[in-house]
C-alpha cells in the first residue's frame, strides 16, 4: 500500500502518513483493556510502520548525490536500528503502557522533524510525465525485473533469520548448549540489534570505501555466516561470550542499509518506493517460512542441526541473489521503468 502511494502521490506523503499512523496507534495502545483493542492497533501499527523505512530510503537515495548517497541510507538505516536497543531499555525501566506511550511520543516528535523535509526533485520531475506510476505488476510482467526483485528480498531474509531464530529463541539455545545460566531473549535481541545499528554504519561505510555495494554486502553475509556457526557451537559458554556473539551476529547481519540501498538503485523511478517499501517487508515476512522450516525440522534434528541447516539455506540462497545483482554504487537514477 505505501510503497504504491509513494510511486503515485509522492514520498513525503508516505513519510508523513506512515509516522502519524504508527505513532497513534502507538499511543492508543496504551489505553487498551481487552486483547482483541489491543491485537487491532498493533496491527494498524505494523501496517504504519511498514511505509517509513522505504519511503525515507528512497528519499535519501533520490535527494543525495549518486556518489554520497550510501552515506545517508546508512544514517537512516542506523539510526533506525537503535530504536530496538531503546525499547529494550525503555522495557527495563517502565511499565508497558508507559513503553507505548514514550514510543508514540518519540514518533509524533519524529514527525515534526521531518516537516522541513522536501519531496523528491526526481518525483516532481516524474510527476510531469505521462508514465504510469507505481505499478506492482510491472515487476511480475518482466523476467528480468522479477528476478531482480526476488534476488533483493532473498539478499536480505539472513537478516532475519538472525533475528527471528537465533536472537528471538536466545534461551532455548542457551538450554541445548547446556550454558550454566541462561541467557534472555529480550537481552539478546538488545545486544543484537546494537550489533545491528553499528553494522549497518560499518557496511554503508565500507560500500563507500569499496565503492561497490555487492561487494560490502558479500563480506557482511559471509562474516554472519561465520559468527552464526561459532554462535551455534558455544557449548557451555557463560553469559557474557554469549552476549557478545549476539553483538556480533547484529554487526555482521547489519547489512541492511546496504541491502536496502541496493534494491532502491536497481529500478527506476515510476516504481521505486514500490520496491523500497515491498522488499524490506517481504523480507520480514520471509521469517514465516522461515520459522515454519525452522519448527519442523526441530523434532528430529534439535534446536541446533535445525537452526544450522536453515541458516544455511537462507545463507546460500543470499549469495546466490547476489550473484544475480548489479552493481549499483554511483548509479544514475535519473530513470524510468518500462515493459
Amino acid at each position: 500500500m505505501w510503497g504504491i502511494l509513494g510511486d503515485k502521490k509522492g514520498r513525503l506523503s508516505v513519510l508523513f502518513g506512515s509516522i502519524a499512523m504508527y505513532s497513534l496507534a502507538n499511543l492508543a495502545n496504551g489505553f487498551v483493556h481487552t486483547i482483541p483493542a489491543y491485537a487491532a492497533l498493533r496491527l494498524i501499527a505494523g501496517i504504519g510502520l511498514a511505509g517509513e523505512l522505504g519511503a525515507g530510503i528512497t528519499l535519501v537515495s533520490e535527494l543525495m548525490s549518486k556518489e554520497t548517497r550510501g552515506y545517508g541510507t546508512m544514517i537512516v538505516a542506523g539510526v533506525g536500528i537503535l530504536g530496538g536497543v531503546a525499547a529494550g531499555l525503555v522495557g527495563d525501566f517502565f511499565g508497558w503502557r508507559t513503553a507505548y506511550f514514550v514510543g508514540g511520543g518519540m514518533g509524533l516528535a519524529l514527525l515534526t522533524l521531518r516537516v522541513s523535509v522536501y519531496e523528491s526533485g526526481l518525483f516532481d520531475k516524474l510527476k510531469r510525465s505521462a508514465v504510469k506510476r507505481g505499478d506492482f505488476f510491472l515487476l511480475l510482467r518482466s523476467g528480468e525485473n522479477l528476478r531482480k526483485y526476488l534476488s533483493c528480498i532473498l539478499l536480505g531474509v539472513p537478516i532475519w533469520f538472525v533475528i527471528g531464530i537465533l536472537a528471538t529463541f536466545a534461551p532455548e539455545f542457551g538450554e541445548a548448549l547446556a550454558m550454566p545460566v541462561l541467557p534472555t531473549g529480550a537481552r539478546a535481541v538488545m545486544w543484537l540489534y546494537l550489533g545491528c545499528a553499528l553494522g549497518d554504519f560499518a557496511s554503508g561505510g565500507l560500500s563507500q570505501y569499496l565503492r561497490s555495494r555487492r561487494r560490502a554486502a558479500l563480506v557482511f553475509v559471509l562474516a554472519a555466516a561465520g559468527v552464526c556457526a561459532i554462535y551455534l557451537n558455544l557449548r557451555g559458554a557463560a553469559l557474557l561470550p554469549f552476549y557478545a556473539t549476539c553483538f556480533g551476529l547484529g554487526f555482521f547481519a547489519g547489512y541492511w542499509a546496504v541491502f536496502v540501498t541496493i534494491a532502491s538503485e536497481q529500478f527506476g523511478t515510476n516504481i521505486r518506493a514500490t520496491v523500497t517499501t515491498t522488499v524490506p517487508n517481504f523480507v520480514r515476512g520471509s521469517l514465516v517460512a522461515v520459522s515454519w522450516c525452522f519448527q519442523a525440522l526441530k523434532p528430529s534434528h534439535g534446536i541446533i542441526a535445525a537452526a544450522g541447516v536453515v541458516g544455511a539455506g537462507t545463507f546460500l540462497l543470499a549469495l546466490l541473489a547476489l550473484t544475480g545483482l548489479r552493481e549499483t554504487f554511483g548509479k544514475d537514477l535519473d530513470y524510468l521503468e518500462r515493459c
